[in-house]
C-alpha cells in the first residue's frame, strides 16, 4: 500500500515513516509543505494520503486545502487527516461528497501504533476513521440548527457516533453491552428519522449520514 505523508515537523514525520514501514506500508513520499504535497498527490497517485492540517507556507490549513484539491481532482482519494484540533468547516467538506475514504484523528488522542495503523488501513479501504470528538462537534452543530421533530434519541446519537468511527454493528453492540439485534433496530430508526435509505454497506451508510449532517450547517 503506497502512502504519501505530509508533516512539517521532522521528528514526527520521520517517526511516522518508520512506523508505517514497520507495518509494511510503502512510503511513496514524505513531504513537509503544501506545494510538495500538491505535487506528490498529483504525480504519485498514492493509495492513501496521511496529512497534517497545518503545513508551510501558511501554517494554517494548508494540508487540508491540499487534500480537498486532490479529492476534487481524484474523487474518492483516501485521506487521513491529523490535527491538534477540529477544523469543523473542512471536516464537513471532506465528508460531504460521500465518496468514502476519509479519516480525521486528533494527534493527542492517538494512543498506540495499532490504533493509528488500523485507521490508515480502514481509510485506504474506503472506510471512515473519525475521532469521537470530531463526530460530537459535527453532531452538536447539526443538532443546534435542527428544528425537525424527528430528533434522534440520546441512545441513537450514541450509536451514530460509533457508526461514524467506522465500527460495525457487532462492535457497537459489544461496546454498549446490548445485543446486535438491538443495534440493528437503532440503526433502522436512525435512517428512518434522517430520511436515508438503509444500506448493508457500513462505510457508505456512515458517509451518507455525515453528508446529511453537513447539510445542516
Amino acid at each position: 500500500m503506497r502512502v504519501v505523508l505530509a508533516e512539517d515537523l521532522f521528528l514526527l514525520r520521520d517517526g511516522l515513516v518508520r512506523l508505517l514501514r514497520a507495518y509494511d506500508f510503502e512510503i511513496a513520499a514524505a513531504v513537509e509543505s503544501g506545494p510538495e504535497l500538491d505535487r506528490a498527490l498529483a504525480e504519485l497517485k498514492p493509495d492513501v494520503a496521511v496529512v497534517d492540517v497545518r503545513l508551510p507556507p501558511t501554517h494554517t490549513d494548508e494540508g487540508l486545502q491540499c487534500a480537498l484539491r486532490a479529492r476534487r481532482e481524484r474523487p474518492g482519494l483516501p485521506v487521513l487527516v491529523l490535527s491538534q484540533h477540529v477544523e469543523q468547516l473542512y471536516a464537513r467538506e471532506l465528508l460531504a461528497d460521500g465518496s468514502g475514504g476519509v479519516g480525521y484523528l486528533l494527534k493527542d488522542r492517538v494512543f498506540d501504533a495499532d490504533q493509528f495503523v488500523d485507521a490508515v488501513r480502514r481509510v485506504a479501504a474506503g472506510g471512515t476513521a473519525m475521532d469521537p470528538q470530531v463526530i460530537q462537534q459535527l453532531l452538536a452543530r447539526r443538532a443546534a440548527g435542527d428544528r425537525s421533530p424527528a430528533r434522534l434519541t440520546p441512545r441513537e446519537l450514541e450509536v451514530l457516533e460509533l457508526m461514524a468511527q467506522g465500527r460495525s454493528n457487532a462492535a457497537i453492540a459489544a461496546l454498549l453491552v446490548v445485543t446486535e439485534r438491538a443495534i440493528a433496530k437503532h440503526t433502522s430508526n436512525i435512517f428512518a428519522k434522517l430520511g436515508l435509505e438503509v444500506s448493508d454497506d457500513d462505510n457508505r451508510r456512515v458517509l451518507a449520514v455525515l453528508a446529511y449532517l453537513d447539510h445542516g450547517r
